[in-house]
């Protein structure tokens, strides 16, 4: 099996399900920023360790974030083909996305003020992540899906993002405050 296809060099791409779409089209654009996201969560994940916590729950992340790709990239008039938990984003899955966050939230003290990223690599990369999540949250807005979880998803999983890196800053966080 070869990597290369060549069946992109008309700048159209494939869909789920079939049909083809220009590599610019409004799904393409947002599937590449979630792109985007999920390699910088990896490099999170690479950063925190095999063993931590913050792998485990990163890694549950980025499988949830190929359940997102699969449903952005399907035509309208094949999305009754997808399947909850598996190509389409339930409510359940936002749901889950808060229960983290209030979690996480137990475990630092929200700043009183504006965050400086940068702490430490593990709360930098969150960070970036972060805000690749909002870019491909306010692209998923102008695309439009209709009676789709996408966008809250993407809009709780950038929260759970910015509370990953505070509660990865922990005592960092509080020690540059008090400098």
């Amino acid at each position: 099996m070869k990597i290369y296809t060549r069946a992109g060099d008309d700048g159209t791409t494939g869909l789920l399900f079939g049909g083809r779409v220009r590599k610019d089209a409004d799904p393409i654009e947002v599937n590449g920023a979630v792109d985007e996201a999920q390699a910088m969560l990896g490099m999170a994940r690479a950063l925190a360790g095999e063993a931590s916590e913050l792998n485990q729950i990163l890694t549950s992340l980025e499988r949830d974030l190929y359940v997102l790709m699969a449903e952005v990239a399907t035509l309208p008039e094949s999305r009754s083909k997808l399947k909850e938990g598996a190509s389409l984003v339930t409510k359940e899955m936002v749901d889950a996305l808060e229960t983290q966050i209030d979690a996480i939230s137990e475990r630092f003290v929200f700043p009183k003020e504006f965050v400086i990223p940068g702490q430490n690599p593990v709360a930098a990369a969150l960070d970036v992540a972060r805000t690749v999540v909002r870019r491909a949250e306010r692209l998923s807005v102008s695309y439009g899906l209709e009676n789709s979880y996408v966008t809250p998803y993407l809009n709780r999983l950038s929260d759970l993002v910015w509370s990953l890196a505070r509660w990865q800053e922990g005592d960092e966080f509080i020690l540059a405050k008090e400098k």
